[in-house]
């Protein structure tokens, strides 16, 4: 007699995610009622047709990403910027959406990245010759994400106001002069993104 391996079995029916999250609906009778045909016709479950509903509709929401100027809404919708905007790592992800797509930002997040973009020690720039401050650029490819992962807990905490900004990550302002020891941050010189 053939055993038949438990892990083998599937749960229920339509397709299942190794990692889904599990999200309350409300819908009115009629609605309900009407997915619920509608999934039959898709032989779905109607839990697996409201995803799939909703991944269809996410490939037809236009986006407008402020990074890339020139585009026209339709040319990016939520379902084709899935690729960009996913990260498993929160500040990654929370950090993609602001660089491209800060007008969909809460005003707790607005918050959030207004100390992000702020601080210098998360950012790739250089040191303004005139001036010796430090300088950078709010782009994709100045951001040090090592970095912001680092302190994002920190970050999040002022933001809630459960910290106060002193536990946020400082930088030197300005060159060190001649002769006087380095703090260790200019290796980020070296690289300038722009």
């Amino acid at each position: 007699m053939a055993t038949e391996n438990p892990e083998s079995k599937r749960k229920g029916g339509g397709g299942k995610l190794s990692r889904s999250e599990v999200v309350t609906v409300r819908l009115d009778p009629q609605m309900r009622y009407l997915a619920d045909l509608a999934g039959r016709i898709h032989r779905r479950t109607l839990s697996s047709y409201i995803e799939w509903a909703v991944k269809n509709a996410l490939d037809r929401e236009s986006i407008r990403p402020v990074s890339l100027k020139g585009l026209e809404v339709s040319d990016h919708t939520i379902g084709s910027e899935t690729e960009y905007l996913w990260d498993v790592d929160d500040a990654d992800r929370f950090a993609k959406l602001a660089l491209r797509y800060p007008y969909l930002l809460t005003h707790d997040e607005q918050i959030l990245w207004k100390l992000i973009r702020e601080c210098g020690y998360l950012w790739r720039g250089r040191h303004d010759k005139g001036t010796g401050l430090w300088i950078w650029r709010v782009e994709d490819d100045s951001l040090v994400f090592e970095r912001l992962r680092e302190h994002w807990a920190n970050f999040n905490a002022v933001t809630s106001g459960e910290a106060d900004r002193s536990v946020l990550p400082t930088w030197p302002k300005r060159k060190p002069e001649p002769g006087k020891p380095a703090s260790g941050f200019d290796d980020m010189d070296d690289e300038p993104p722009f």
